[in-house]
């Protein structure tokens, strides 16, 4: 009868051991900034649904509109930096600018808009500016490696 049973013994023994390791380098290339991908969806999704939620949609409906869509884009931004981060952190430096324009957003688009309405916008672009710096400084860290 043969001997089946697993062994515990050490895996750089292994004969594909080289490959997969090169295999796994390949896979996680890029991905320094893996953590910033959630939280930039995350915001996105806030941003989508903020006027809801902080019930401005009857005094301020062409910053719904706007936030609807800005929301939207910072969403999709984030499945491209999850789906192909190598093309995708390249475009980090827009994200940035997304967020800049979410802070100047409430006085350009929208109509004298109140405290909370201000607050809201200029927190989601200060969070944009700082998530996408993070990840330009991720993408020039990659590409100075590689």
């Amino acid at each position: 009868m043969a001997n089946v049973s697993p062994t515990r013994g050490d895996m750089t023994s292994h004969p594909d051991v080289s490959e997969m390791r090169a295999r796994y380098a390949r896979m996680l290339g890029g991905r320094d900034v893996a953590l910033v991908d959630g939280p930039v969806f995350l915001l996105g999704l806030y941003c989508a649904v903020s006027p809801w939620i902080l019930h401005y949609t009857t005094s301020q409906p062409a910053l719904v509109t706007h936030n609807l869509i800005v929301g939207i884009a910072i969403g999709l931004l984030a499945l491209g930096f999850t789906q192909t981060p190598e093309r995708m952190y390249g475009l980090s430096w827009a994200f940035c600018a997304v967020g800049v324009w979410m802070i100047v957003a409430p006085w350009v688009v929208g109509d004298s808009p109140d405290t909370g309405v201000a607050l809201n916008n200029i927190i989601i672009g200060g969070l944009a500016v700082i998530l996408g710096l993070l990840c330009t400084s991720a993408a020039a860290k990659s590409a100075t490696r590689t």
